[in-house]
């Protein structure tokens, strides 16, 4: 009974441990960064700040867009109001973080992407 109960905790444990590491894998990552400056009188002032470093991603004509990839994923409905021309037939505007991204409707290939657009 013993033996069995260990060989399915070793099982479990060799089927679980790569998920749990593509978890890891897939995080943001965070960098620290610690300024320190002297102040007048001789004071010393530190600070920390925590930058989070995402994984931004590059758009290009030609690919598939995917919107789990996409930083800030919304449909742009004022295009005029971002100075964007109309969208032909069968394309919308996107946003992906800051960029503007236009993308065929029926199979998510980008036809135009204007970096820095959306501020």
């Amino acid at each position: 009974m013993f033996k069995k109960i260990l060989m399915g905790l070793a099982a479990t444990a060799m089927t679980a441990s790569p998920m749990v590491a593509s978890q890891a894998q897939a995080a943001h990552q965070r960098e620290v960064r610690q300024v320190v400056k002297h102040g007048p009188h001789g004071r010393t002032v530190t600070r920390t700040t925590v930058v989070r470093k995402d994984n931004h991603r590059r758009w290009a004509k030609g690919q598939r867009f995917d919107r789990r990839y996409a930083t800030n994923y919304r449909v742009i409905d004022n295009y005029r109001g971002y100075r964007l021309n109309a969208p032909p037939r069968g394309y919308r505007w996107v946003r992906s973080g800051n960029d503007a991204v236009l993308i065929a409707i029926t199979s998510g290939i980008i036809g135009t992407v204007v970096a820095g657009a959306l501020r």
